[in-house]
């Protein structure tokens, strides 16, 4: 008589020595499943997650709390955000996140979002224009609640789609005509004056202001007209000109020629030369061509840059600055924008912070 079959292994288990398939993940519970537990509608339970209590009766509220807690039942944040139309999302669009400003700006802006329970959107325009309609498209595409700008295309109309949405924007940097936003800013007729003060004070009297294009930027046009302003004031005893620096590699050379023939000349008419950089990428182009040339600040002439960074007291003896508030002005700019998105409605506003000279060996005296 043939043996009977062995039992089949019933499908729900798994052969000796087999591993064990994973537990199905557990769906998160919707409101649906709380209303059904609690035997409430979806109303109910609404109104109980928005806090009107008053209008639902004890047992009813009693049965949605312990639903809610055997469900492990979480409101969905970003859902709860679009029902009332804020996601506590803010955007920061920067011009260049590679500039030490952009990076120390958004440290600022971080902390004043966090504080108020904000979360922070990075938008890096890369220096392109282009990039900046996206970053403004992502205001209603992505819901943000508004947009701190630091603008890259000053000549294109771009934000009228966002005011028409009633999204605001705050403005930090670089100022734009016929935007009736706040705006958020260094005193840039300031810094020069703190910067060629101390200049004139060591004795320095020729003075290069070595910047980026002037034309791409508002806060580079102030701090030109104010370099203009106070030669014309010191006329009898400090000269100066400017030189438009750019990122290419034959502009760089460019800089060193034209640092060699300005130094020179200064020398053989019995003056003392100093470079004044406009931001810190002016500073890093001037540090960069004074070394290939084998000079030492504060020897050959005097260097000193707006915007303090990591590296500036490592070039030579130090590189004296004047430091932008670079953390307040980022903490500013969102309090500000924050304000708005809460309601606030007054005449746009202008935020004019000070710098600080933070004095180096690149500014050693020549008379010493």
């Amino acid at each position: 008589m043939p043996k009977p079959a062995p039992p089949a292994t019933p499908p729900h288990l798994c052969p000796p020595g087999a591993a064990k398939p994973a537990a199905p993940a557990k769906a998160r519970a919707t409101i649906a499943d709380v209303a059904l537990a609690a035997q409430v509608s979806k109303a109910t339970v609404s109104r109980y997650l928005n806090g009107r209590t008053d209008i639902l009766t004890p047992d009813m509220a009693k049965r949605v709390q312990e639903a809610i807690a055997s469900l492990q039942y979480r409101p969905s944040p970003m859902a709860q955000a679009l029902k009332h139309g804020r996601t506590r999302l803010i955007g920061l669009a920067v011009a260049d996140v590679t500039n030490p400003f952009s990076v120390a700006v958004l440290q600022g802006a971080e902390k004043a979002c966090q504080a108020a329970g904000y979360l922070l959107v990075l938008f890096n325009l890369g220096n392109e224009a282009g990039r900046e309609r996206d970053a403004m498209h992502a205001l209603s595409a992505y819901q943000l609640d508004g947009m701190i700008l630091n603008r890259v295309d000053t000549s294109a109309q771009l934000w009228q789609d966002a005011q028409l949405h009633g999204k605001p924007i705050v403005l930090v940097d670089r100022f734009q005509e016929g935007l009736d936003a706040d705006f958020v800013t260094v005193d840039n007729p300031g810094v020069i004056q703190i910067a060629m003060d101390h200049l004139q004070q060591q004795g320095f009297d020729e003075v290069l202001l070595v910047t980026e294009p002037i034309a791409a930027a508002s806060s580079r046009t102030a701090r030109q007209q104010a370099f203009a302003r106070y030669l014309q004031s010191q006329a009898t005893s400090m000269q100066g000109s400017v030189w438009e620096s750019t990122p290419d590699s034959a502009n760089a050379i460019a800089l060193q020629q034209q640092l060699q023939q300005w130094r020179d000349k200064a020398l053989q008419a019995g003056r003392h030369p100093a470079v004044l950089a406009g931001n810190a990428v002016a500073s890093l182009r001037v540090a960069t061509a004074v070394h290939a040339l084998g000079w030492v600040p504060g020897r050959e002439l005097g260097i000193i840059g707006v915007d303090e960074t990591d590296w500036a007291a490592l070039v030579g003896p130090g590189l004296s600055t004047v430091a932008q508030p670079t953390d307040a002005l980022g903490q500013a700019a969102a309090t500000c924008l924050i304000e708005r998105i809460q309601g606030l409605q007054s005449p746009a506003r202008i935020v004019e912070l000070p710098g600080t000279i933070i004095v180096r060996g690149s500014t050693k005296s020549p008379n010493h």
